[in-house]
Order: C-alpha cells, then structure tokens, then sequence
C-alpha cells in the first residue's frame, strides 16, 4: 500500500464521521460554542526566537476584501535605498508565476479561468536590455497552470489537475502542436484558490517535488477529501513511485533550496476564522516525513479550538514552523538568493511574496519581505518591497505581489498577478 494511502486512512480514522457531513452552517455554530471556551494566548519558540500568538477569536472574524485602484502616473512599489523598481513586462493575464529555463528564457505562467484556461507565455531578452526579442504564447489551453520546470529534453507544467510532460528543445518558441503526457493525477481546485501546483527539482534533477494546499480551511468537508492535500508530493520524472515528502502543511505554495545546507523550504499560508492575528502564515524548512499540524494544530501542539481532542497522536508530534510572516498574509511566492548583485546582507537570504489578507479588519500583506540568513539560519523579516496599497482605510491597493524569482543576473522578479505585470528590482 502506498505511503500517501496510509496517511490518508489514518487521518480519515482519525475525524469522527459526523465531521464528514457536516455543512459549514452547522462549523459555524460549533465555533461560536468554541469562542466561549478560549480566553489565553499562546507563546512558541521557533527557530527567529519567541512567538507570542494571539487567543483564538480574541477578535472577530471579518471578510475585508481589497479594491484595485490604478498606480499614479510615474509610481511604483518602493524598496530600499539603493535598489531601482522598473517596470519588466506588463499585459498578462494574472500572471501568477515565473520561472527561468536554463538558458535564460523566462516562463510566465497566466492562471485565467473561463474557457481559456491559462497559458504559459515566453520572454526572451537575450542581450538584458529590458526590451524583449521574442514573445511568444508557449503552451494554451491549460487548466490553470503554475509551477514550471524544464528537467533535459522535458518541460513540466503543475496544472491544478495534474503534472504534464512535454518533449521540449532548448531555445523552442512554442509547444502549441506539441502533445503533453500527464503523468500524475493531482485533485483539483480548492478553497480560496488552494488550486495551485507548484513543482521544483532537486541538485540531482532525479525527484520533481509538488505542492499542493488543502481543500478546506480545517477539514470542513472531511478529510476524505484531503488524501494527498495539504503536503508536498515527490514523484520520479515519469511520475512512478510518487511518496508523500511531509504533511499537514495547509497551503504550502513557494518552495526553494537553502543554498547554505540544502534544506529545503517552503512558504505556507495558515488558517482562518479565528480571528485578526491568528493564525500566522509562516516559511520553514520541510523535514522529511514531518507533519506541520493541519488541521488539527498550529505553530507546534497549539489545538485548533475546531478539532480539540480529535487527533491527539499527531498533535503530538506536529513541528512548529521557523518564521513567522504575519497572520492572513498570504505568503506565496518565496526564493533564496542565490546570486551576488545584491549587498553582502541580501545574499543566502529568502524573498516572500505576500499576496495579501481577506480575513482581517486591517490589511496585511501587500508586499514583499526579506528574511536573512546566517549560516543557513534564518533571522528576523523585514520588509522589502512595499507600497503596493494605496489606502488601508479604504483597502485600496495597487497590487498583488504572488511569484519572486531571480535572474540570472541577479536582480529580483516579483509578479503582481493582480495588476497583470511584472517588477523588476535591481541594485544601482
């Protein structure tokens, strides 16, 4: 039996069966009986130092959506002195991922809905002068398409239903006539977009790790819907021998190498409804067959206040993640640096993409944070890229940064999927 087979029994074991038909109407009603029984914070040590978290529903749980609201002639987001923000290529189609191809072409993956579906469009500027040489649809017709990789003669596409192989040429414009081969059938679609496919490879380029978010917010649905969710996947570059890498991640989306000791990490967005400042979405490195708590835990053996007493053996073992990012942030996008353009702090370090809050009264997100590291050891964010909301009080932004990625020159891509374009930051 497969790994993923038995995690998924025991988790189904594990929910009552009541859970499983439950509408959410009736968790409503059993999270205000909740609100009566939770009074006190938390405190967790994680690897930046103590986290002080807030008491669940010690606020109430609001919907704040953001408006978008068109930049002012000449503006743009804000980074540190010393960096330039310029404009790399606009005129997309929520464009929520980037990635660069060995021979420095970039791939934009554009997640539409509707009858078209997404596409991945190529960017080649082969002489860095920001004015691209070719720009071409690459693939179309995709069923919302992320993550991208190409692995030798194979470009891979993580669309929200499954992991595609196509045969692939260094330098080719399009794969348009080309027919792709799913080779891993993923569940499709989610709450509050928990549809996105992300896939990188290892130094060995032998192993293609997925992710993929929850279902749900905490299980609402059952977790008979959950078998494979909420983890990271690792498949073979046929697909064969697919394990489950670690679970009980929520929705882990950015994931990266830490260059300093090869670790790898991932950036996940937590839970909502239990207010403003709970839960915190964070960035960790992934163990090897770790659980990270969902949906019976947060930060550690903290018991979400919905599922208490319902999964006591894995609460027990739940690993409290690294770095706190802020709570409803949204934290998409993440990349180390791995380059030299940047000041000597920058290098080593990790860039988060924080798409930004629905669940709270006062945005947050909206940005771009930095988190350096020493000796492979992450220390305390701060922010980076900023100024992409234009009033709080309004919830007005300009943006939405999702994707970070760097160049092979070293400077720093950050897509705004909201906004349709993508950034370019880079040091003078």
């Amino acid at each position: 039996m497969k790994k993923y087979t038995l995690i998924a029994l025991t988790a189904a074991c594990i929910v009552v069966a009541s859970c499983k038909t439950k509408t959410e109407k009736q968790m409503d009603e059993r999270n205000e009986e909740q609100k009566e029984k939770v009074h006190t914070a938390d405190t967790v040590m994680t690897a930046i130092g103590e986290l002080v978290l807030a008491a669940p529903y010690a606020s109430e749980s609001v919907t704040n959506r953001n408006k978008m609201v068109d930049w002012p002639e000449g503006a743009s987001p804000k980074a540190p002195q010393g960096f330039t923000v310029t404009k790399y290529a606009d005129g997309f189609d929520n464009p929520r991922w980037s990635y660069f191809a060995p021979n420095g072409d970039l791939f934009v993956s554009e997640a539409t809905t509707g009858k078209s579906k997404g596409k991945i469009t190529l960017l080649r500027d082969a002489n860095n002068d920001n004015k691209f040489e070719v720009r071409e649809t690459f693939l179309e017709g995709l069923n919302q398409p992320f993550g991208m990789l190409v692995i030798g003669s194979s470009f891979y596409v993580a669309n929200t239903d499954g992991l595609y192989k196509y045969p692939y040429k260094e330098g080719q414009t399009s794969l348009k006539d080309v027919e792709g081969q799913k080779i891993v059938e993923l569940p499709a679609g989610g709450y509050n977009n928990h549809w996105t496919r992300n896939i990188i490879t290892n130094e060995a380029k032998d192993k293609i790790y997925i992710s993929v978010g929850s279902a749900s917010n905490v299980g609402e649905y059952g977790m008979d819907k959950e078998v494979r969710r909420a983890s990271i996947l690792v498949v073979n570059l046929d697909g064969s021998n697919e394990q489950i890498y670690a679970s009980g991640l929520r929705n882990p989306v950015g994931m990266d190498w830490n260059p300093a000791n090869g670790e790898l990490w991932t950036a996940v967005n937590e839970r909502d409804e239990l207010g403003d400042n709970l839960v915190p979405d964070y960035v960790t490195s992934v163990q090897e067959g770790g659980f990270y708590g969902w949906p019976y835990s947060y930060y550690g053996q903290i018991e979400d206040p919905r599922l208490k007493g319902k999964a006591p053996q894995l609460v027990e073992k739940s690993i409290i993640p690294d770095v706190s990012v802020g709570p409803h942030t949204a934290s998409l996008g993440f990349a180390f640096y791995d380059a030299q353009a940047f000041p000597e702090k920058y290098r080593n370090g990790a860039f988060v993409g924080q798409h930004g809050s629905w669940n709270r009264a006062t945005l947050s997100g909206y940005k771009v944070v930095f988190i350096p590291f020493k000796n492979g050891k992450p220390q305390q964010p701060e922010d980076f890229l900023t100024g992409f909301i234009a009033d709080i009080d309004s919830s007005d932004v300009y943006g939405r940064p999702v994707a970070v990625t760097v160049t092979p020159q070293g400077d720093l891509l950050v897509n705004d999927d909201s906004g349709n374009t993508i950034w370019k930051v880079s040091y003078k």
